[in-house]
């Protein structure tokens, strides 16, 4: 670890006491993720980059097609950890203050039975420490910047009062690339405030057959909350205590260089022919913090004390994906997010010289 972590009184732990927490880290996500199995098949990866997400304090999105488990396994992991958890099914007619909450007028019997009239905030379903966004793109723009504001800020200004959401606070999104009538896709903006996107994908034949065993037969899950927010809280500190060097840093910087096109606000310094050709935007500093957060938690859960340039590599799909677009060229072969994020991470050099 770059810096050891310390006992409230300010005092350094010992090496073996570091050596515990990570211990506790990674036994504390495996049961979690045995949690999520018992009633999630298959869906490994995804269910890692989620648990990533949860560990490292930001927020997921979940895009596949309708029916793979993408509500199940959120709702699911709310079950695996003592958290409040809160849901909302985006809809077209859905409004901010549906989501924020808002005040309300309430009437108090004061002194002599006399009643008065008192404002009163009501917050909504997203004061939850765990919140699921279902079918988030299905409403409107201004209701999706209600949502991703507080997700940003992790507080809510109502009637010119600032209130904070709980901690930890974490939102996992779903959405459907398939439907467009009815839709609001997401502004690359806002995009950008998932920690990851993960593509949920298809079953495969065996993982298919055990979800029929399980879904068309007389079984429930017994799922138990095996993880609270005071130990998540703790473990989101420690991921964050993971050294790095700083050429494995600079990788990660290189990474994030490596998808703006030459010419956009004068970068282009590590861009390949293809990022050149096909991309029109390429990432901010977001998807930088989302390549190292992501990649010290994969490195604490191999046991290990610092970042890898693999680990880097590990998170690169889902931390950059939703964050680089397409020019018309590259929307019009077809050519997708993912097939450049990987050409970027073969074709990048791993070792550079550092900037004086």
């Amino acid at each position: 670890m770059a810096d050891h972590p310390r006992e409230p009184n300010g005092t350094p732990q010992s090496v073996d006491d570091v050596k515990r927490a990570a211990e506790r880290f990674r036994e504390d996500f495996k049961n979690v993720r045995e949690q999520i199995g018992r009633a999630v098949v298959g869906q490994r990866e995804i269910v890692e980059g989620v648990l990533i997400c949860l560990f490292t304090g930001g927020h997921a999105l979940l895009e596949g097609v309708p029916g793979i488990g993408k509500t199940l396994l959120i709702r699911t992991l709310s079950q695996a950890l003592d958290l409040k958890f809160g849901r909302v099914q985006f809809t077209p007619d859905l409004m901010p203050a549906d989501i924020t909450g808002t005040t309300v007028v309430h009437e108090v019997e004061g002194e002599g039975g006399r009643v008065r009239r008192e404002f009163r905030f009501q917050a909504g379903p997203i004061f939850a420490q765990i919140v699921l966004a279902d079918e988030i793109n299905r409403a409107t723009p201004k209701t999706q910047a209600a949502m991703l504001e507080a997700m940003q800020e992790r507080s809510v200004t109502v009637a010119g009062e600032t209130h904070p959401l709980p901690a930890p606070f974490f939102v996992m999104a779903t959405q459907n690339p398939l439907e467009q009538e009815g839709t609001y896709p997401l502004p690359e903006a806002q995009l950008d405030r998932f920690f990851f996107k993960l593509t949920v994908g298809y079953s495969n034949r065996a993982d298919l057959s055990e979800v029929l065993n399980r879904t068309t037969a007389n079984v429930v899950a017994a799922v138990e909350p095996v993880l609270d927010g005071a130990k998540i809280l703790e473990h989101q500190k420690l991921v964050r205590r993971v050294a790095i060097a700083p050429h494995v840093q600079d990788y990660a910087v290189r990474v994030v260089l490596a998808t703006h096109p030459k010419g956009e606000f004068g970068a282009g310094e590590y861009a390949t022919p293809m990022v050149n050709r096909y991309l029109r935007v390429g990432a901010s500093p977001r998807a930088a913090q989302a390549l190292v957060l992501g990649a010290k938690c994969r490195a604490l859960l191999a046991g290990r004390a610092s970042v890898s340039t693999d680990d880097i590599r590990s998170v690169a799909l889902p931390a950059l994906r939703h964050r680089i677009i397409m020019n018309f060229e590259g929307e019009a072969e077809g050519v997708t997010h993912d097939a450049v994020v990987k050409n970027i991470v073969d074709t990048l050099p791993v070792e550079a010289p550092l900037p004086a």
